[in-house]
């Protein structure tokens, strides 16, 4: 027993200093952030012009703020999956280091939410923002979610980022005109 306590030691010591060596491990009793310099890039602009071209529902590009980064786009189908029941993702590296996702789709609110959220649409209040009111709602990972629609577009709003951040991409997609297909 004295002989694997020991090599237990020696093994956790080894361990130990590699971990501190390569800086394998980390810790933050925050919310999950990222470094922007070394997160995947995908042209937000080109992807959301290729969705724009094959959707039902037409599909706005906001201009965000310098300094932020997109690092993902998708799209998926919700609720029924007809041709209207598709969203449109594209996520941000906001200049905090947090994350921000936008999701347009021809859907219904609570098909959306359920997508998006995975939650069944309990609204937790209101924002406004430029004479626009976005519900908020409870969303994956702690996050929060802001909801609202613009043009027959169910627009939704998530992510680990601040609420200012939350506010510049909500204004910036308020003032995108729809792209042109």
């Amino acid at each position: 027993m004295r002989d694997m306590i020991g090599a237990m030691v020696v093994l956790l010591v080894i361990v130990g200093v590699l971990v501190a060596v390569t800086r394998g491990c980390s810790f933050d009793p925050g919310a999950p952030s990222a470094n922007p310099d070394t997160a995947p890039s995908v042209d937000a602009s080109a992807k959301l012009r290729e969705a724009a071209a094959s959707v039902t529902f037409p599909v706005r590009q906001p201009a965000v703020p310098k300094g932020w980064k997109a690092n993902s786009s998708s799209t998926a189908g919700v609720g029924s999956g007809a041709a209207a029941d598709v969203v449109v993702r594209v996520g941000w590296l906001t200049s905090s280091g947090r994350y921000l996702q936008l999701s347009q789709s021809g859907g219904t609110v609570p098909d959306v939410l359920q997508t998006e959220t995975g939650e069944s649409g309990t609204r937790t209040g209101t924002v406004a923002v430029a004479g626009v009111t976005w519900e908020t709602y409870p969303s994956r990972r702690d996050e929060v979610a802001w909801v609202t629609t613009l043009d027959g577009v169910v627009t939704l709003l998530t992510g680990s980022a601040a609420q200012g951040e939350f506010e510049q991409l909500a204004k910036a997609v308020q003032n995108a005109e729809p792209l042109a297909v």
